[in-house]
């Protein structure tokens, strides 16, 4: 089909694909448009990667905006996000607008009530739900893609939700759900009333197979020679192999530690095929990357890129995965080795893709597991793009013919498997069931078992009465936890009853009311209503198991709550994944816990309970990291010290940020008094400094580093901005324009730096005057002779 014939687009849309190369659909694209994409049809597309699905969803949007809708594209990752919305803004040469919206989960985003396309998280969008965007009921088009994670134990329900609750809202929209590895698109598209466009067909060959001895021997029958020289890997050999014919390739290996040893032999190899030009380019990538992290890991990653080889793991920063992710996409860098993360839709395509690891540590089988056919497809759909490459090459390694002969059984000749609903399982229905009912989707039991039924669970379970008894045993645990009233129907003769004890434990631990007991109290029309706590759980998008852990450890705090002992509370709940005790640290921990257990807050389990110990000691040692980084231990310092990378280290500061934020929201609730006490520890884990700090962190442009380096020579707070000798200010801050900027966001009547010359105050030149405080000590260790205007090399400086 000719993209002439296409109709019912926007003017302009049609010459926007012809300028962009698209003369043609693709197959799977055709058939869609004929299956209706345009006129506003469900439909389920099962189609390979880089066969035009996101081409499907274009369409299936720009139709619907063109009939005066609007639509609403729905990723797993905000990586994912960004991605598409730079692809969806080209759209707005036609006039069609577009916004992302990703994190503050208690917005309502209401300025995409203007935008024809907007590009959400799954968590944001339920999080929209939660919040009554009213803007979500003029959707008429709502895309779902990788709908095949609907499986993940983790985000699968939120997903699964969602949409259910989308088509509550907004009968008559189109459902378009997108994914290259389901194993039962039949069933995702029945449940969504679909259409079904189900083809293995790709615009250019992926061949998959096995490297055994010198051999790649592929699923077609053919044999590629790829001999091992010498000791070297075959991963090794594989990839010098595709290097020399201009190629590039995907390793994927099992662990980080693994991903970064590859990444450090393999470039070894890449080295060798770099022009002179690459490996100027690559210097400036390098030094990019160094400056945005003083760690171990930042290093480690900018030597490897150097050689054109790089590594890529959720231990990065989100910077450092950008610029490798952008720079292999420019086939700048010629390699990486990546955990399976990267598999999760970024667009990063490879000539060859190389599955060394097929099995990796699973602490349910309690060793080595093999992946799951659905993921190592999704890592082998990474291999080849029309425009970059001539065929892609997806390979398997094996060490014998027995194991080349089971991974062609295993992985290359066999389906992903279905994807099954994840909703049942009580961490997951607890969040939702308070969610529905608080948002008013739900305001009896029938009606949330009525909604519940809209879900994919319920049309792939086979339990009769299983969701509805699993759901009691939930509304149980909420209305304990005084988030939710029940009014039994009338004349059942039961009371609703007054304020109950708040439980933190899980409702499958047995301390509920379970279903059988309930079963003779003619619950049928049973009344649900939120309480105000309950409305502001499900507001702050907690798992209500955090908001009890939360709630129980403030009302427990006899004195004014110390920052660890803050930490230590959210750092134990389930929306924190606390750090792992690695072997011996069990000991470490323990002595820390009994020299500050009057810090802690909540009920401790008994050393002899191993499991819950083992947990508290856990979220003891996570609460130690973020207390170090409040008391302004250096990046480096802290990455080395609990053996993790940048990006861990952000992501526990933002997840300790957003659930302070919350337990500060919930403090005002209950009436708490240390309100203010999580306030500051909020505001201390969010700037990484000392209590002495916050106010000067307080002004724009003023970081961790920079705030130290101003207490340093006596400007203390905002006030001092406005009057303290500008050569002071300028010897502190190092550059002209960044302190201009400083002054001016200080309110500075005049915050020219024309004619300052530097001088040292107290404290000297190079800031290295300490005093007795630790945190002092750490700040001026970290003193930045030679920072150029503007630059800043880690985290917490801006």
């Amino acid at each position: 089909m000719n993209v002439e014939e296409l109709s019912g687009l926007p003017p302009g849309a049609i010459d926007h694909f012809r300028e962009d190369g698209i003369e043609e659909l693709y197959p799977p694209q055709a058939e869609a448009v004929e299956a209706g994409a345009t006129e506003g049809e469900n439909l389920v597309a099962a189609v390979p990667t880089a066969s035009g699905k996101t081409m499907i969803a274009a369409l299936s949007m720009l139709s619907a905006i063109e009939r005066g809708g609007k639509a609403l594209y729905i990723v797993p990752l905000r990586a994912l996000a960004s991605e598409k919305k730079e692809e969806f803004e080209a759209y707005e040469q036609f006039g069609v607008t577009v916004g992302v919206a990703t994190g503050n989960y208690e917005s309502t985003s209401d300025w995409l009530a203007t935008k024809d396309i907007v590009v959400a998280t799954s968590e944001k969008v339920d999080s929209l739900v939660r919040n009554g965007a009213d803007w979500l009921s003029d959707l008429t088009c709502v895309v779902s893609d990788e709908i095949h994670l609907i499986d993940d134990r983790e985000r699968g329900p939120t997903l699964e939700v969602t949409l259910a609750k989308l088509r509550r809202l907004n009968p008559g929209m189109q459902q378009v759900a997108l994914s290259a590895t389901v194993g039962n698109a039949d069933e995702i598209a029945g449940w969504l009333d679909a259409e079904l466009i189900d083809t293995d067909w790709r615009p250019i060959d992926l061949k998959m197979g096995v490297h055994y001895g010198n051999a790649l021997n592929f699923d077609d029958g053919s044999t590629r020679e790829v001999p091992v020289e010498g000791s070297e890997k075959q991963e090794a050999a594989l990839v010098r192999d595709i290097l020399q014919e201009g190629g590039s390739s995907l390793v994927f290996v099992n662990s980080r530690r693994n991903a970064e040893a590859a990444a450090r032999r393999l470039g070894q190899v890449s080295r060798e095929e770099l022009t002179a030009d690459e490996r100027a380019e690559l210097a400036e990538l390098a030094a990019e990357i160094r400056d945005d992290s003083d760690t171990e890991t930042s290093t480690d990653l900018a030597d490897c890129v150097e050689r054109g080889s790089a590594f890529h793991h959720a231990g990065l920063s989100s910077t450092q995965r950008s610029l490798v992710e952008d720079a292999f996409r420019d086939r700048l860098l010629k390699v990486i080795s990546a955990t399976p993360t990267l598999a999760a839709g970024v667009n990063t395509p490879a000539r060859r893709v190389i599955v060394r690891d097929w099995r990796r540590f699973d602490p349910s089988a309690g060793g080595m597991a093999p992946l799951d056919v659905l993921e190592v497809h999704q890592m082998m759909g990474r291999a080849g793009r029309p425009g970059l490459d001539p065929y892609g090459e997806a390979v398997l390694l094996a060490k014998g013919h027995d194991e080349s002969q089971e991974l062609f059984d295993r992985y290359v000749w066999a389906d992903p498997e279905p994807v099954r609903s994840k909703l049942a399982a009580e961490p997951a229905l607890r969040t939702h069931v308070l969610a529905t009912i608080a948002s008013g989707f739900a305001r009896t039991r029938e009606g949330l078992l009525e909604f519940l039924e809209a879900t994919l669970y319920a049309s792939q379970s086979g339990e009769s009465g299983r969701l509805a008894a699993v759901t009691d045993d939930v509304l149980a645990y909420l209305e304990r936890n005084d988030f939710i009233e029940r009014e039994p129907p009338r004349g059942s003769g039961r009371s609703s009853g007054g304020p109950r004890e708040r439980d933190g434990d899980d409702p499958a631990d047995g301390a509920f009311t379970s279903a059988a007991d309930l079963a003779d109290q003619s619950e049928e029309d049973e009344e649900l209503e939120a309480t105000s706590l309950g409305h502001t759980v499900s507001r702050l998008y907690l798992d209500p198991m955090s908001a009890a852990d939360i709630v129980h450890g403030l009302e427990s705090a006899d004195d004014r709550p110390t920052a660890l002992g803050l930490y230590q509370l959210v750092s134990r709940t389930p929306d924190m994944y606390e750090l792992y005790l690695r072997s011996g640290e069990d000991e470490q921990f323990g002595e820390l816990y009994y020299e500050r257990e009057a810090e802690l807050l909540g009920d401790a389990p008994s050393e002899f309970e191993e499991d819950r110990f083992e947990d508290w000691l856990a979220a003891l040692k996570t609460s130690k990291l973020l207390e170090d980084w409040a008391r302004e231990d250096d990046e480096e310092r802290i990455t080395e010290r609990y053996k993790i990378g940048p990006g861990d280290l952000r992501g526990k500061v933002d997840t300790a940020e957003w659930l302070l934020g919350a337990a500060e929201s919930l403090a005002q609730e209950i009436d708490s008094e240390w309100t203010v006490a999580v306030r500051e520890a909020r505001a201390r884990v969010e700037h990484g400094v000392s209590e002495e700090l916050l106010e000067l962190v307080s002004v724009g442009g003023v970081g961790r580093k920079r705030a130290r380096r101003l207490y340093e020579r006596g400007i203390e707070e905002p006030a001092d901005l406005r009057s303290a000798d500008k050569g002071v200010v300028l010897d502190a801050l190092k550059g002209e324009k960044t302190a201009e900027n400083i002054l001016e966001n200080a309110g500075r009547e005049d915050p020219s730096m024309d004619g300052i010359e530097p001088a040292g105050g107290e404290a000297g030149n190079d800031g290295s005057e300490a005093s007795g405080s630790e945190a002092t000590k750490t700040a001026s260790e970290r003193t930045e002779d030679g920072e150029p205007d503007d630059s800043q090399s880690s985290l917490g400086d801006f």
